[in-house]
């Protein structure tokens, strides 16, 4: 734990910290095992399941190092943000916390960058779904387009539902992605130790040896992969905005996050110890799930068909918690002044569904792009969304930074659960983070092409920004949550609707 000391005086959160305007009119409806399900199911979606396989082929067995790197990285952002939620849970989760310790300028980039990451994480999604599909035979002559389209109508419709529906979709969703990550687990051990032969070989270490050992590749490619790695766990955040929609998140969040470090080692990095002990790193490849390569591979076919369902199951999981985190986002954002005023909007159930649409809007635009480059799109649209996830980091990160400050000065009052090695780990975080967007550069032609749209993405926010400050500006001098505002006060419960937002 972190050794500083806080002020006796120092304001407690429920007391006196800045609230959210956005989190007024939800219903606090996700239970303990929605909360703990999401936790696991957001570290396992479409960055394994499909981007294994072409990751393996890049960088060899030494992917698993990269695994392990960037998911304590991935754990020490969601203690921080864990830490964040018990001071005050919001469902505008960081980019409340930005608005409060970076002001709404870093409120507004948070937001509309973790909006650009799920919105192309939602384009890579209706990619794989139709990838998966299409590992059926009778569905090959479906064009990818057309399948991605039908994924997306399909969830957006359940999530406009109700945020209970969507608790028990995720809660469903990630007791089948477990539960198969362990069935494949118990049968690659098994494999291995009774040496039974996968696609005609003998798995164990001589896989691995025969083929160039551990970095058949050299060191580089496995620097390189990082970035993409990072997005396997870009959804390990979410725990932050389904905070804001239980009743008692100081009790479940803690339990959530600490679970969250065993799970990737045993998850992510020990799927990919297994994958490379099992087949070849040659035999794998970016247009199918690995797990779905090595089932197929020890001689009964239905093995792969159920894995690749597994599968499907993950990107339509991952697909609907992008609509439900940036339909909150957005609606944060939308009190505040900085997003449309049709996104803050909600419908009779509670379901803040502007901005649930105008996700799916960007995700149709993924519609048209499998059209054009159906074999690209899942590659293309993982490395923009990385940016989106760097960016949700950093804040993160920033965002504690400062709170940690003001504890120290008195201001706030941090929980007893704390991020340990504070300031130091959210500096090496940070380091890392930047890091990353470096070695982007290096990743030809996709990941160079990503860097070199920076500007234009800075541009945007640029010119968005000086669209909507005059807005933001006086929604903050009417009361509204520019600075923070008081939990409990009567403004927090306005809705934009009754606000005159505009």
């Amino acid at each position: 734990m972190s050794s500083d000391k806080t002020s006796p005086d120092a304001v407690p959160a429920a007391e006196g910290s800045a609230g959210d305007a956005g989190d007024a009119g939800y219903n606090k409806d996700l239970k303990s095992r929605h909360i703990s399900m999401i936790a696991i199911g957001g570290a396992i979606g479409t960055g394994l399941f499909l981007g294994a396989g072409g990751r393996l082929v890049s960088s060899g067995p030494a992917l698993a190092l990269a695994y392990a790197v960037c998911g304590l990285f991935a754990f020490f952002v969601v203690r921080a943000l864990g830490e964040l939620v018990l001071y005050r849970p919001s469902s505008g989760s960081f980019v409340s916390y930005a608005r409060e310790f970076l002001g709404e300028k870093g409120a507004y980039t948070a937001g509309w960058m973790y909006f650009l990451n799920w919105s192309t994480t939602g384009i890579a999604d209706i990619t794989a779904v139709a990838l998966y599909v299409h590992y059926w035979g009778m569905f090959t002559a479906v064009p990818q387009w057309l399948l991605a389209l039908i994924a997306l109508t399909v969830v957006l419709s359940v999530n406009l539902i109700s945020v209970r529906i969507f608790g028990e979709m995720e809660f469903w969703f990630a007791i089948v992605k477990v539960s198969a990550l362990v069935l494949f687990l118990a049968i690659g051990v098994y494999l291995l130790v009774t040496r039974h032969p996968v696609g005609g070989r003998t798995p164990g270490f001589d896989i691995i040896s025969s083929h160039g050992g551990l970095f058949p590749e050299g060191l580089l490619p496995v620097i390189v992969v990082l970035q993409g790695v990072i997005f396997a766990y870009s959804a390990v955040e979410l725990i932050g905005v389904t905070a804001g929609e239980t009743a008692e998140p100081h009790k479940v969040v803690p339990r959530a996050v600490n679970s969250i470090m065993w799970r990737v080692m045993l998850f992510y990095v020990g799927s990919v110890v297994l994958l490379a002990l099992l087949v070849p790193y040659t035999g794998f490849s970016a247009g199918q799930s690995p797990f779905v390569t090595v089932l197929s591979k020890i001689g009964v076919p239905a093995a792969g068909g159920v894995m690749n369902l597994v599968v499907l199951t993950a990107a339509m999981s991952s697909l609907n918690s992008g609509l439900y985190s940036t339909g909150r986002i957005l609606r944060s954002m939308a009190v505040a002044g900085s997003a449309p005023r049709f996104t803050g909007r909600m419908n009779r159930h509670q379901v803040p569904y502007g901005g649930i649409l105008l996700t799916a809007s960007v995700c149709v635009l993924g519609v048209g792009l499998n059209y054009v480059v159906p074999g690209q799109a899942f590659e293309i649209v993982l490395n923009i969304a990385s940016l989106g996830v760097l960016t949700a980091w950093g804040m993160i990160m920033i965002c504690h930074l400062v709170f940690v400050r003001r504890a120290k000065q008195g201001h706030v009052r941090r929980p007893a659960y704390r991020l340990p090695g504070s300031p130091v780990v959210e500096i090496v975080t940070l380091a890392f983070l930047a890091a990353v967007l470096v070695l982007m550069w290096f990743d030809k032609p996709v990941g160079r092409a990503t860097v070199m749209i920076i500007p234009i993405v800075a541009l945007a926010l640029t010119v968005g920004w000086f669209r909507v400050r005059g807005r933001v500006t006086a929604r903050a001098a009417r009361g509204y949550p520019a600075e923070g505002l008081p939990v409990g006060s009567e403004t927090a419960t306005t809705t934009p609707e009754s606000s005159g937002a505009s």
